[in-house]
């Protein structure tokens, strides 16, 4: 079908209007919503992902790319919903307290919803207490903290050291990134895993959900 190959390049290419005309064009003639996230919007975001690893696409292109996807998936969530879809995993996610930054961290939100894992989204300047309070509510797969300064990096740890006096803290896996942030650091605060990525993160996140 044409119009499906038409929404994989509409996603590449950031086309948000006709990403979202070709979704409900889709599901108006009975394709399945479910196929359309795993052979088109899926696929269309690992190419997006591809070209920013190879510096082909820069975080411009991600973002745009990002909200086309978000826009077909605006269409496809509540019909999934509506079934009883189940995602295959839930993400609670946020900016750690103090630092302000959110490009990065709606980027990775909205690769990992196209990659079919329920997103929380806390926003920025999120207090370990409101990560802690958000999963005992929630009870998610995943808690993932970005952080842009150095300075705000030590409430990554603060953050995970709420989670274990909780005594949620093995219920969950903890994955972090942003510019400043490590793998050396990761394993000094005992985060689960590390990115630098979103597509990294999103590799990273299927890594877990597979094992």
């Amino acid at each position: 079908m044409e119009d499906l190959s038409n929404l994989y390049n509409a996603i590449i290419h950031g086309k948000l209007k006709t990403a979202k005309s070709l979704t409900e064009q889709a599901i108006n003639k009975g394709v399945d919503p479910q196929e359309l996230i795993t052979n088109f919007l899926i696929p269309a975001m690992d190419e997006v992902g591809r070209r920013f690893e190879c510096n082909d696409y820069f975080v411009p292109e991600l973002l745009i790319s990002a909200r086309a996807m978000k826009g077909a998936l605006e269409i496809i969530n509540p019909i999934l919903a509506e079934r009883g879809t189940k995602p295959l995993g839930s993400v609670i996610i946020g900016t750690v307290k103090g630092d302000l930054h959110d490009i990065g961290k709606n980027l990775v939100a909205s690769m990992l919803e196209g990659a079919g894992l329920e997103i929380t989204d806390l926003g920025v300047d999120v207090r370990p207490e409101k990560f802690v309070e958000t999963a005992k509510e929630k009870k998610p797969t995943f808690v993932a903290l970005s952080a842009l300064l150095t300075t705000t990096m030590p409430s990554m740890k603060t953050t995970i050291e709420a989670l274990k006096e909780a005594g949620i803290r093995n219920n969950v896996k903890v994955i972090i990134g942003g510019a400043p942030v490590t793998q050396k650091f990761a394993d000094e605060i005992g985060a689960d895993g590390y990115s630098d990525s979103a597509s990294g993160a999103v590799a990273l996140v299927r890594k877990f959900i597979n094992q």
